[in-house]
């Protein structure tokens, strides 16, 4: 798992249709709280994060373990919000 800064939201208005629906995230990764200067594209499994929100991001094929439907092309999953 991953730590991660949520810096902002992707729009995308054509997308597979798996991912219509879906909130898309950008994240800048965080190791031991400081920002290493990453950043990923998550999908949000329903646990509402915002922009500055602290979250848990899994990737890989886990990943679409966190969604509905476990056909979904992802990579990453923001399957947390991390309490301040």
């Amino acid at each position: 798992m991953l730590m991660g800064q949520v810096v902002g939201n992707i729009v995308s208005t054509r997308k597979h249709e798996s991912l219509v629906g879906s909130k898309i995230l950008e994240v800048k990764l965080l190791h031991e709280n400081k920002d290493i200067d990453e950043f990923m594209i998550a999908i949000d499994c329903g646990v509402g994060a915002g922009i500055g929100d602290r979250v848990l991001i899994t990737t890989g094929s886990s990943a679409r373990l966190a969604l509905r439907d476990k056909e979904t092309a992802v990579d990453a999953v923001v399957v947390g919000i991390i309490d301040e």
